[in-house]
């Protein structure tokens, strides 16, 4: 960058750049692609779900008419991530936008909604291997190609509003989803938490090779949970209800492109404004 004036719209513009992202067909993941597309940039969409990943990948280029792959990868498997990095190298080049943005519950939601009091330790390393190990592990090889590169690049994360506060338990009395008994499990909280901290220490860490490393910490979404939960969880936000999925993705275009050139080591919380009461 340089202090040449541009065009402000222009510095939004991700034409020509190359973007991850990582559980790109999840409830956020699809929009996540999709704005980075609009905007021009070429996607990796990676995910388990193969046949999803090919089928966004090929809507993307059909409707914005950039580049784009689906790539299935386990990140909890080191040598998986190493693999999915190497593709979207030799089909890319460069990396220029990371967005780490995997991250969720289990399929056993019944172990997964257990009280803390409960819950099996077996479960609590399910979701750690993949909130917090696989963010590492992507992180490790993604950036590791970025400084290679010499040329920067951007990395952003994805958190929640439950790894900077504890959830309200009172919210939860009545509510369900997915015809499950529902609440937020002490393991979301503190992988989300680690989120955040590894976003500041990747982000002093890596300053020095031009790396920004930002997150996003959305509140809660609308995703299926019942209206007891929505209007509850609604009546504590100042804006009065819960988030819509494409409310997150403009701070994400934000975050990946040169508009925010000057930001690093930060924690976007899009929210309502939840946590300022």
């Amino acid at each position: 960058m340089t202090e040449t004036p541009t065009s402000y719209r222009q510095r939004f513009d991700l034409t020509g750049r190359t973007a991850v992202v990582t559980g790109a067909v999840g409830i956020l993941g699809h929009r996540f692609c999709t704005g980075l597309a609009e905007f021009g940039a070429n996607v990796a969409v990676v995910d388990l779900d193969r046949s999803a990943s090919d089928a966004l990948a090929a809507e993307l280029k059909a409707k914005f008419g950039v580049r784009a792959i689906g790539i299935d990868c386990d990140i909890t498997d080191g040598a998986a991530v190493e693999a999915m990095a190497a593709r979207v190298a030799d089909e890319f080049g460069d990396i220029h936008v990371l967005h780490n943005n995997v991250g969720g519950k289990t399929p056993d939601l019944g172990a997964y909604f257990a009280r803390f009091e409960d819950y099996r330790l077996e479960e609590w390393r399910r979701v750690m291997a993949v909130n917090i190990d696989g963010v590492f592990l992507v992180d490790q090889a993604i950036g590791r190609r970025m400084v290679a590169q010499a040329k920067g690049g951007s990395i952003i994360h994805t958190a929640s509003i439950y790894g900077v506060l504890a959830p309200d338990q009172r919210i939860y009395e009545g509510a369900r989803y997915l015809e499950h008994d529902i609440n937020t499990p002490a393991v979301y909280s503190a992988s989300k938490a680690a989120v955040v901290g590894l976003t500041k220490y990747l982000a002093a860490y890596w300053a020095k090779d031009g790396i920004r490393v930002n997150c996003i910490t959305p509140g809660g979404v609308e995703s299926g949970q019942n209206e007891t939960f929505k209007s509850r969880y609604g009546a504590r936000v100042p804006l009065g209800r819960m988030a819509y999925g494409e409310e997150m993705v403009n701070a994400l275009v934000w975050l990946a492109s040169d508009a925010s050139s000057y930001v690093t080591g930060q924690n976007i919380v899009i929210d309502g404004g939840l946590s300022v009461w």
